[in-house]
C-alpha cells in the first residue's frame, strides 16, 4: 500500500453502504406528496447532493426563484421528505457494500485514516451508523476516541457550510487529522458528486466505485482518477496505483 496516503474519504449510501436506489425512492414519494414535478433521471443525478439542497434546486427550477412561496415548499417538502427517510431506515435492515469491512480492516492495519461523508443530514445518518454498530469508539463529534473503532470520523452534510460536490466535507476530515497536503487523501464514491468533490478537493484520487447507484459508463463520464467494481479492489488499486483516468471493468 502506498506510504504517502494517510487518508481515505468514502460516501456512505450505495459506497460503504448497500443502496438499492431507497433514497431515490423516498424522494419521488415526497415529491409526489408536495407537488413537486421532477423526473426519476433527476433524481437520480441528484444523488450526493445535501438534500435540502435538492429541494431547494427542483422547487426553483419549478416556481421561480423569486416565487413568495418557494421558501416555504423547500422547508415544508423537506419535511416530508426526512419523515418518509428516516421511517425507511428505522424500520429496515442496512448492510455494508461487498468488501468494506475487509477494506475498513486493511486500511486500519496500515495507519491510514477513515473517514465516511454524507448527503444525509446528521439523524439519517446516526441511524444508519448505529444499526451497523459503528458508533463504537466514536466521541459526540462523531471522531474515534477509541482503536476499537470502525471508522475514524463521520461527516454529514449538514455540518458543513457546503455540501457535495463542493469539498467541504473533505477538507473538515483533512482539518480533523492535521492533514494539509490534499496530495495525502484519496476520495471514492459512487456518484458524479462525490467524484467532483473529491477532484475540488484536490485529492490524490477520485475514484468512483461502480456498484452503487451510478453505473460504469455513468461514472466513466465524469472527470475521474478511476472507476473500480467495489471496494473490495480499492487495497489493490491503491497499492499498485492506477494510472489511467479510467480503470478497466
Amino acid at each position: 500500500m502506498t506510504s504517502k496516503i494517510e487518508l481515505v474519504v468514502f460516501d456512505m449510501a450505495g459506497t460503504t453502504i448497500t443502496d438499492n436506489h431507497e433514497v431515490e425512492k423516498c424522494f419521488a414519494l415526497a415529491a409526489k406528496k408536495v407537488g413537486l414535478q421532477v423526473s426519476d433521471e433527476e433524481i437520480l443525478a441528484a444523488q450526493g447532493w445535501a438534500k435540502r439542497f435538492v429541494f431547494e434546486t427542483f422547487w426553483t427550477k419549478q416556481l421561480g426563484k423569486d416565487h413568495p412561496e418557494l421558501e416555504e415548499q423547500i422547508n415544508s417538502s423537506y419535511e416530508v421528505f426526512k419523515d418518509i427517510l428516516e421511517t425507511y431506515y428505522m424500520n429496515n435492515p442496512v448492510a455494508p457494500t461487498q468488501g468494506c469491512l475487509e477494506t475498513f480492516g486493511i486500511l486500519r492495519d496500515h495507519g491510514i485514516k477513515i473517514a465516511l461523508t454524507t448527503g444525509f443530514y446528521r439523524a439519517v445518518a446516526l441511524i444508519i451508523l448505529e444499526k451497523l454498530g459503528w458508533t463504537k469508539g466514536l466521541n459526540k463529534n462523531f471522531v474515534s476516541v477509541s482503536n476499537e473503532s470502525i471508522i475514524d470520523m463521520s461527516i454529514t452534510s449538514d455540518e458543513v457550510i457546503h455540501g457535495r460536490p463542493h469539498p467541504d466535507m473533505i477538507k473538515k476530515a483533512m482539518a480533523e487529522f492535521g492533514i494539509t497536503d490534499p496530495s495525502r487523501v484519496v476520495n471514492i464514491g459512487d456518484t458524479p458528486s462525490d467524484l467532483e468533490s473529491g477532484k475540488r478537493a484536490g485529492c490524490a484520487l477520485s475514484l468512483g466505485v461502480s456498484n452503487g447507484t451510478h453505473s460504469f459508463e455513468a461514472l466513466a463520464a465524469c472527470e475521474n482518477d478511476g472507476i473500480i467494481e467495489s471496494l473490495a479492489i480499492l487495497p489493490d488499486a491503491l497499492s499498485t496505483g492506477i494510472g489511467s483516468p479510467v480503470a478497466s471493468r
